[in-house]
């Protein structure tokens, strides 16, 4: 069984997650703002493609660490297996 992770590596992975999710937040409220001003479709496209690449990383990243926090509390292969299927 994988040990906790102590407080501060589990605050700097909560700050990365954060980060992540705020940058994303920014390049959404872009899109909006592309839309509004009515931009080129590559423009929009561009920044959107960015945003979803983005997204699934961040995604990767979230999944990554509640596996582990949730190995480390102990929890059942079938909690494990039903966070798995969420994050299809």
């Amino acid at each position: 069984m994988t040990a906790p992770l102590p407080i501060s590596d589990r605050e700097a992975e909560k700050t990365k997650i954060l980060n992540r999710l705020r940058r994303l937040e920014g390049q959404i409220r872009g899109i909006q703002k592309m839309v509004e001003e009515e931009k080129g479709c590559v423009e929009v496209m561009t920044l959107y493609a960015s945003a979803k690449s983005a997204l699934e990383a961040t995604g990767d990243v979230i999944l990554e660490t509640y596996v582990e926090q949730c190995q480390a509390r102990g929890e059942k292969p079938a909690d494990l297996v039903r966070l798995l299927k969420l994050a299809r």
